[in-house]
């Protein structure tokens, strides 16, 4: 089995070598939309292609981690089944976070990609290496970015992120070719 996505080559390029990527939960991993039990619980809904999307990029040697302005314990357990551990919830404050977070792994910013959709994730963007935004992003939040994907916030953006990654690292064939039970192809063979 050939994979059948694309991107640029200069698009590609600027994501080569990326070894973590900060995510923000609300308008990236979910829609942004906030649901409130009777308890005042908040509730958020996450699409199973971003969730497998984080997982390839761990099967990968890519780290997901996740940088938010909210904290909840239906937050911690999604992320706690996708097995992200470097997280940081409960900070508008995102440049500490993800610098503290790069310190921890030993990555540096030009190994460090970032998704985000508003003001905060701004300062994260602006540094690392390869930056990505949602269509309904802020209009900053997309100016910031290097690109931005054609799905929307949790329908499949994350997802779109980390295959694009896993292409331009070279992992992506390797991790389909193992899906399908097969070996992976030889570099050069038709």
């Amino acid at each position: 089995m050939r994979p059948t996505l694309t991107w640029p080559a200069e698009t590609l390029l600027q994501a080569q070598g990326v070894r973590i990527v900060f995510f923000d939960v609300d308008g990236v991993l979910t829609d942004g939309g906030l649901y409130f039990s009777a308890e005042g619980e908040t509730l958020k809904r996450f699409h199973t292609l971003d969730g497998h999307g984080i997982k390839l990029l761990a099967q990968a040697g890519i780290i997901p981690a996740v940088i938010s302005g909210r904290d909840s314990a239906p937050l911690r357990l999604r992320l706690a089944a996708l097995g992200v551990t470097h997280l940081r919830l409960g900070t508008e404050d995102k440049l500490p976070a993800a610098q503290a977070l790069l310190g921890e792994t030993g990555l540096t910013w030009s190994q460090a990609a970032a998704m985000g959709d508003d003001w905060p994730d701004l300062p994260v963007m602006a540094r690392v290496a390869f930056a990505c935004a949602p269509p309904k992003a802020h209009a900053e939040a997309k100016a910031t970015a290097q690109y931005i994907t054609t799905a929307e916030a949790g329908a499949g953006a994350a997802r779109e992120l980390c295959d694009l990654l896993l292409v331009a690292n070279g992992q992506y064939d390797r991790l389909l070719q193992t899906t399908m039970g097969q070996a992976p192809a030889e570099k050069g063979a038709p």
